[in-house]
């Protein structure tokens, strides 16, 4: 039996309200990804190159939005689709860049994060923020099921975007 989607809608009812335990999940990521060590900007970058990379609307708008809030260029926000011919990012920003693509784009020829990709990001992160870094992918990497098969309605607020 086939289903049609009222866009309007997201397909899913709120899942932290069907799920409680998802709020303190997603707070207890927020918190150790939020411990310093790596930028918030960087996170944010990465959790928009995390949407486009999937092709998630909802996702892209998300971290597009905040990342304005938090003061970022029109430039750098939009040059995040093609950050690797971009001037606008720092060394550090790119090695982060390319890990989360690395996470989450199949490589046919070997292992997704290379010994040279880890190197690279060694070279700009200490220990702490590299596992930082790596908490800061599996957060958005959490959402990104609930935002492909949920599809929380794009530029909603999270209050309002859920199927009652």
């Amino acid at each position: 039996m086939t289903t049609t989607h009222d866009a309007r809608q997201s397909r899913l009812p709120d899942p932290a309200g069907l799920v409680p335990e998802l709020a303190q999940i997603a707070g207890a990521l927020f918190q150790a990804v939020g411990n310093g060590s790596i930028p918030r900007t960087t996170i944010g970058l990465v959790h928009l190159r995390a949407g486009q990379l999937v092709g998630n609307t909802y996702l892209t708008t998300l971290h597009t939005g905040n990342l304005r809030g938090a003061g970022e260029t029109e430039d750098r926000i939009t040059a995040v689709a093609s950050w690797r011919d971009a001037p606008h990012f720092t060394p550090a920003e790119r090695a982060a860049l390319a890990l989360v693509e690395a996470v989450l784009t199949p490589n046919p020829h070997g292992e997704r994060v290379t010994d040279e990709l880890y190197a690279e990001a060694s070279a700009h992160y200490d220990d702490k923020a590299l596992t930082t870094l790596t908490l800061a992918i599996g957060q958005v990497c959490l959402f990104i099921p609930v935002a492909l098969i949920g599809k929380p309605l794009p530029g909603v607020a999270p209050a309002e975007q859920w199927r009652a």
